[in-house]
């Protein structure tokens, strides 16, 4: 069977989210908060459980008369995520140990977000994209270390995509080419890497759900309101990045992703946007860039930073049998 990747998301890590979620995982507890991102979490979660089938042999053993109340199968069989706060100076690294357990503490907001999290991975195939990677020239590596920890940028966009925590991930690293040369290199060894994890899944006969954790601009305020969850503190930094954010989302809802790779400078300086990572640029290479209108579940501002939830639908409903 040839893997795919079945949906593409853009998933925002501001670590407010979970903390205002209270998940017995994270430590503070708060009152509320960011409700605009956090249900269009809920919306998009919403939108990924139609992916989730009942196993062959449940629906063989069903009476046909009788309603089928068997287990469902998760909706993927693997999630890939890449990751702004996993930062490597030498190539793209991925997680390659099977259990990852520990706390992930954000160095920015302590006390918003100390995450207990308790992770498999999905080691063969974090293999293969490395593997495919160096065909394509890029430099590789893969995290043997068991005691590694996690970056919040990982944890939190799977949470807030899969709470549960019942699928196997990958974790990729962003490298610091953008930083290190400059924004088209940087698109451009992306793009390789988008075009690796793309052939890998296909080879794995793998069911994939990738995500890309980033925000769109990323200027943020400095200091913090006396209560964080006060929301009549929160808006946009300035005018300009709202504008920057509109143009963007306004590419992607119409269905022209390159649109966004041709402007990628420009916004990448003028917004400061957290997409000089290469989250973004990644997710839409190994989509192969698809020219399908994307479903923008919510966007709103985390202290000051501009953040989208946005579906790239490659399937409307699941495949018959899978």
């Amino acid at each position: 069977m040839t893997g795919r990747i079945v949906c593409g998301v853009l998933a925002p890590h501001p670590p407010h989210l979970v903390y205002a979620e209270n998940p017995p995982q994270n430590e503070p507890r708060s009152e509320c908060g960011w409700e605009e991102l956090r249900w269009g979490y809920e919306r998009l979660r919403a939108s990924l459980r139609r992916f989730e089938v009942s196993p062959p042999e449940a629906l063989q053993s069903a009476a046909p008369s009788s309603p089928t109340n068997s287990p469902r199968r998760p909706p993927f069989d693997v999630i890939i995520v890449h990751t702004p706060h996993w930062r490597t100076c030498r190539g793209h690294h991925m997680l390659a140990v099977p259990h990852f357990k520990g706390q992930s503490v954000d160095p920015i907001f302590p006390h918003l977000f100390r995450y207990h999290y308790d992770l498999r991975v999905d080691v063969d195939l974090a293999e293969a994209i490395s593997a495919e990677a160096n065909e394509l020239g890029l430099c590789t590596a893969l995290m043997r270390n068991p005691d590694f920890r996690v970056d919040y940028g990982t944890i939190i966009s799977c949470h807030l995509t899969r709470p549960t925590w019942d699928i196997p991930i990958i974790s990729l690293s962003s490298s610091t080419v953008y930083d290190d040369v400059s924004v088209e290199v940087g698109d451009a060894q992306m793009i390789a890497l988008g075009q690796a994890t793309k052939r890998a899944v296909e080879r794995s006969g793998k069911r994939a759900l990738l995500l890309a954790s980033c925000s769109l601009s990323h200027r943020h305020f400095t200091q913090e309101p006396p209560v964080p969850e006060d929301m009549t503190y929160e808006h946009i930094y300035n005018y300009n990045q709202y504008l920057w954010d509109m143009r963007l989302l306004g590419h992607l809802r119409a269905g022209r992703p390159k649109a966004f790779l041709a402007e990628h400078v420009d916004f990448a300086e003028q917004a400061v946007s957290e997409t000089r990572a290469g989250s973004l640029t990644w997710l839409l290479a190994a989509l192969d860039f698809p020219e399908i209108p994307a479903v923008v579940h919510a966007y709103g501002s985390v202290i000051g930073t501009g953040n989208a939830i946005v579906e790239f639908p490659l399937e409307v409903t699941p495949r018959e049998g899978t």
